[in-house]
């Protein structure tokens, strides 16, 4: 099994949620968290004072996926979260160890 972890724009979302529904991906987690790369943030200008915003809105979905979906999943997260544009975001996929569902019990991809 993957853990698929991807950094996206929060406008985003729904577009990522369809594409991976169409990919056969069924559930997903989705946390809103603020960070920074390379996009380093912009400045703003609040009752005439400029500042700089370091941490940026964005959000953080985790899936996890039995490895032979795991190329289809990404691929759909780029194709949908994709604007070309600095600060679209990153994907990370690790290795998961094991899954299990509390209610039944399961145990492996049957628990995903």
């Amino acid at each position: 099994m993957k853990k698929i972890e991807a950094i996206i724009k929060p406008f985003k979302l729904e577009e990522v949620k369809e594409a991976l529904h169409e990919a056969g991906i069924q559930g997903m987690n989705v946390t809103e968290v603020k960070g920074f790369g390379r996009q380093k943030g912009h400045t703003e200008i609040y009752r005439g004072a400029e500042y700089t915003v370091d941490f940026l809105p964005k959000l953080k979905l985790e899936i996890v996926v039995a490895d032979p979906q795991a190329d289809a999943a990404v691929a759909a997260i780029i194709k949908a979260a994709k604007t070309g544009k600095i600060g679209d975001g990153k994907i990370f996929v690790s290795n998961v160890e094991e899954a299990i569902r509390i209610r039944t019990e399961e145990r492996g991809t049957s628990a995903v």
